[in-house]
């Protein structure tokens, strides 16, 4: 029987699932494993369910052995992952993409939401027994219907996001490496240049993945063209916004606020970030519904179930590796 090994407990369902077709050991514990207690694990397993918390690279994959067919990421993006490595060493990689589609773009929202009208400013402040009756000043916010929202990037939480705008009858101005005519259809939105889109939108949200181009993708220059009244949201990935400038320029009014749920060098902030008012900030949980994260378990344990069945993978972003193990 195939022995699997899942660095994190996942939903049970899946383990469930998994526990049917192998020999299965878990990470029971609620914490990402040590790099060292990472490799000792992987040593001799058929197949391996890993989390974006895990660094996946050239050394897990040789510690792993030759009789290792597949690492199955448990997250849509896989940036944890050397992928070239994986692909050297004949392991196929999957993913869960189009199950966190809606909760993520939800997530975008009650950000978007939370610092637009200052929710947990105000939440603090009631807790705090200092709320003593209506007043026409207290914590004032900002208008979201009728406003104008930037979308950076149009893929399938990007397009989910912004469908979801037309319920507040917003402008939708979008930029990504092309224009995008489905999207278009779908929310009426005007494809513009990513310095238009800064400088227009009330509110900017970030749906692109990590790679080397997108990096810093917004930066101290970019911080500055936009509003001093415009809200920046990000459930991406951290290190796509520069978090010193964006600081700065949260504690400067160069900006209304931020909504974020991830960070650049995660679980770590910035300093500062924290200490801020008009930033909310969530421990990367814009995919954690019930329904999402067993949906994205039960992916990856088909993926992996498909794999060392002889079939293909229902996800795989390195598909030439499949012909090696001639799966059908």
């Amino acid at each position: 029987m195939s022995k699997v090994y899942v660095t994190r407990k996942i939903p049970q369902e899946a383990t469930d699932l998994l526990q049917q077709y192998c020999e299965l050991e878990m990470n029971s514990e609620d914490r990402v494993l040590a790099r060292d207690e990472l490799l000792e694990k992987v040593q001799g397993k058929d197949a391996v369910l890993c989390l974006l918390t895990d660094t996946i690279d050239n050394k897990i994959f040789a510690i792993a052995g030759k009789q290792c067919k597949i690492f199955a990421n448990y997250a849509v993006g896989y940036n944890n992952i050397d992928i070239n490595a994986a692909t050297k060493h004949g392991i196929i990689v999957t993913n869960t993409p189009g199950v966190l589609d809606n909760s993520t773009a939800d997530m975008a929202w009650a950000l978007l939401f939370a610092v637009s009208r200052r929710i947990i400013e105000a939440d603090n402040f009631t807790r705090a027994g200092k709320f003593k009756g209506w007043g026409p000043m207290m914590y004032l916010g900002r208008e979201i219907s009728g406003k104008t929202l930037g979308v950076i990037g149009t893929g399938r939480i990007g397009s989910n996001f912004a469908r979801k705008a037309l319920g507040f009858d917003m402008k939708i101005l979008y930029t990504d490496l092309k224009p995008n005519p489905v999207f278009e259809k779908q929310t009426n939105a005007l494809f513009v240049d990513k310095s238009t889109l800064l400088k227009e939108a009330d509110f900017v949200s970030i749906h692109i993945p990590l790679l080397p181009e997108t990096r810093n993708y917004i930066s101290e220059n970019e911080l500055k063209i936009m509003k001093n009244t415009a809200v920046l949201i990000n459930t991406a990935r951290g290190p796509i916004v520069n978090e010193k400038a964006l600081i700065k320029a949260l504690k400067d009014g160069e900006i209304w606020g931020a909504g974020l749920d991830v960070y650049h060098n995660e679980p770590d902030l910035e300093p500062g970030l924290a200490e801020l008012p008009n930033v909310v900030i969530a421990p990367h949980i814009a995919s954690a519904t019930i329904e999402t994260r067993t949906n994205m378990g039960m992916i990856a344990a088909r993926n992996i179930i498909n794999v060392i069945t002889g079939k293909v993978p229902e996800t795989c972003v390195n598909p030439e590796v499949i012909k090696y193990h001639n799966l059908r």
